[in-house]
């Protein structure tokens, strides 16, 4: 055949389309061009392609090779296309299974030997091929359990080119390569550390909790040693396992930014990206190839800024869209890349650039310029989309003596299941499954709206201008999760005036 034609995807942030790879060899002289929008590392795969297929032993053929990658409007970025554009090539002279070619999606990078080399990708690749309707992929064979995990699509993992030429029919010769494998070792699931490590601060664990219940952000305000940071550390930890489908998205994530993905991890993602992190590692980006940040790698998990005073300004407002929206979109000249956003906030500060400022026994030597200026980074609109702010206070020796209040990461876990197999039963009607995804008109005036008598209290701040509206539903979340926690299928005025108590900051 003149033109063979198969399958390969094009990612744009977690997003895969499928690409028809078609080659056409013509009577001109001889050329080897690749059009359709390809970057600069995949205008590089004639080099690849070529000497892959020459010391395969089915050299291309010397003749006008053109290849066109469709849609052609779509931008193809990395190395990825290289065994598509390969198997396409040769297809054009050597006798292939046409229906084979058509019903196949072929990811890798090809070395110069011909064997396939590992990309990253290959989940939400292999993923936006099944929904595309193909019923088989050939992917690297270091790839193939990453692959593997999609379930409803034969996944082939190949170790060389000849083997994908054999598997559409191809009379070649296919030999015993060693095969190119991921460098590093596998993941390990990491011990979550335990709550009942937690001394001292059982307020500061209740709320945590009902974060927890509820899927709340939380900022924790408190002097160095209150134990801000080995709170938020155990929050994955009492949080529900993962199920499939956010399983899935998280090991998506993983699989872009280029770690190794050899399963499906049920715990839910910790990312604790340091101060010093620029907006771009936040938010993700690239000047070529667009990349998951912080917050994209931290969906269906937790997201933690300790000294969050410490960040910039605008990577701390970078947080607000993602916070409402659910999602992140990084725009790039010609390309706009979404990622999933779907995660927990957890924000650590100390009152002060020194950690002194209010602390009782403490001497705080900051100006106060420096007071505002360092608080000031945490602006209204980042502070009004947190459900809770807790005020810690250092651990008092007394409090360090008593040890028969402390709650275990499996009591808490117990707990916060019940909680929110309450919630997913009162919302089961509704496509919500969490207080904190409910929209706040359906909580005001919905059929499970609290009578006037009850939200007295809460009307009564948002009148004088102690809370925004946005403050007011968010309030309102926090008391379901409450009420959840409690077994209860109602509001009372205790859980609102809790939810206010810890919306408002918790002093001690």
């Amino acid at each position: 055949m003149s033109v063979a034609r198969t399958w390969s995807v094009a990612l744009v942030g977690v997003d895969g389309d499928l690409v028809e790879v078609e080659a056409d060899l013509s009577q001109q002289t001889p050329e080897f061009k690749i059009i359709g929008l390809p970057d600069k590392a995949l205008g590089e795969a004639v080099r690849r392609v070529h000497n892959a297929c020459a010391n395969t032993g089915v050299p291309l053929p010397r003749r006008r090779l053109t290849v066109n990658l469709s849609p052609a409007s779509l931008p193809k970025q990395g190395s990825g296309f290289d065994v598509a554009i390969a198997v396409a090539c040769l297809a054009t002279e050597t006798a292939m299974d046409a229906a084979s070619l058509a019903s196949t999606v072929h990811l890798g990078e090809l070395g110069l030997d011909g064997r396939l080399r590992p990309i990253p990708g290959v989940l939400p690749a292999v993923l936006a091929a099944l929904r595309a309707g193909r019923t088989r992929v050939v992917v690297p064979w270091a790839n193939r359990e990453e692959a593997a995990l999609v379930t409803g699509i034969e996944v082939v993992g190949a170790v060389n080119l000849a083997q994908c030429l054999a598997l559409h029919g191809a009379d070649v010769e296919v030999p015993d390569d060693e095969p190119i494998e991921l460098s590093g070792d596998a993941p390990t699931e990491e011990d979550q550390p335990d709550l009942a490590d937690v001394i001292g601060q059982r307020e500061a664990v209740e709320a945590l909790i009902v974060a927890a219940a509820g899927g709340h952000h939380l900022m924790m305000c408190g002097p160095p040693g209150a134990g801000k940071t080995m709170l938020a550390r155990r929050l994955p930890g009492i949080l529900p396992p993962l199920d499939d489908h956010a399983a899935l998205s998280s090991a998506s994530i993983r699989s872009l930014s280029g770690a190794r993905v050899v399963e499906l991890s049920r715990t839910p993602p910790f990312e604790a990206p340091h101060h010093s992190a620029s907006m771009a590692a936040l938010v993700g980006g690239g000047s070529r190839t667009v990349r998951p940040g912080a917050i994209a790698r931290a969906t269906e998990g937790v997201l933690f800024l300790d000294e969050a005073g410490e960040f910039t300004a605008g990577s701390l407002d970078a947080l607000r869209q993602p916070l409402e929206s659910g999602s992140i979109t990084i725009h790039r000249a010609g390309a706009t890349a979404a990622f999933p956003a779907r995660f927990q906030l957890v924000l650590a500060t100390n009152p002060c650039p020194c950690g002194d400022y209010g602390i009782r026994g403490g001497t705080c030597t900051c100006p106060p310029a420096a007071i505002r200026r360092y608080l000031g980074r945490l602006s209204g609109p980042l502070l009004d989309r947190i459900d809770i702010e807790l005020t810690l206070a250092r651990v008092s020796v007394a409090q360090r003596g008593h040890q028969a209040a402390v709650t275990t990461t499996a009591e808490a876990r117990a707990r916060v299941a019940d909680a929110r197999a309450r919630t997913a039963e009162r919302l089961a009607a509704l496509p919500w499954r969490l207080n904190a995804d409910v929209p706040g008109s359906w909580l005001r005036e919905g059929p499970s709206a609290p009578p006037p008598e009850v939200r007295r209290p809460l009307d009564a701040a948002l009148h004088r201008g102690a809370l925004t509206l946005r403050g007011y539903d968010r309030v309102l979340r926090v008391a379901w999760s409450l009420a959840d926690l409690a077994g209860r299928s109602t509001l009372s005025a205790d859980d609102l005036g809790r939810a206010l108590y810890l919306k408002k900051g918790l002093a001690r």
